[in-house]
């Protein structure tokens, strides 16, 4: 990859329509709509990330300080395309959220996982081990409660760490 036309930054409202076209791309990620994306690149700009890759978003990382917490980072999606897929993009982009000024308290990392997605918890397990953190995971959604077509959701939960 020629990382010179790589750029990681904030996303921004015109990135919603890629955002939503790039997670369609990236199985087996949950699609929301267009409308939820532009939410994220708007209201939740200081905890999200894009990286552009040749002036288009190849890469998404969306999350929130979680509500009732200064500690807790949780990430909602991560999405790496096909031409950045392979590279340690994922963590990069973890990375630059938690290096923001929005993330300064975080000392805890939280997303949920299915059972069965192999690559995010070889990810989460990586980011631990770089970060000297423990990672505890129990069930946080069942699949009953997910309207029984959709693997149960795992809470990970990695730290304390230190940013």
């Amino acid at each position: 990859m020629d990382t010179k036309n790589l750029k990681i930054r904030k996303p921004c409202a015109d990135d919603g329509v890629a955002l939503h076209q790039l997670i369609q791309q990236c199985p087996p990620l949950d699609l929301n709509s267009t409308y939820l994306y532009l939410l994220q690149t708007t209201h939740f700009a200081e905890t999200c990330v894009v990286a552009e890759l040749d002036g288009q978003p190849s890469a998404f990382l969306s999350g929130y300080i979680k509500p009732g917490t200064r500690d807790t980072f949780f990430l909602w999606q991560v999405a790496v395309g096909d031409a950045l897929r392979g590279q340690g993009m994922a963590k990069q982009l973890i990375d630059a959220v938690l290096n923001r000024e929005a993330c300064r308290d975080v000392k805890y990392l939280e997303t949920t996982i299915t059972p069965d997605n192999e690559a995010s918890w070889a990810l989460f397990r990586s980011f631990a081990r770089d970060r000297h953190a423990s990672l505890e995971d129990a069930v946080f959604f069942t699949r009953e409660q997910l309207g029984g077509e959709h693997d149960p959701e795992v809470l990970v939960r990695i730290g304390p760490f230190n940013n």
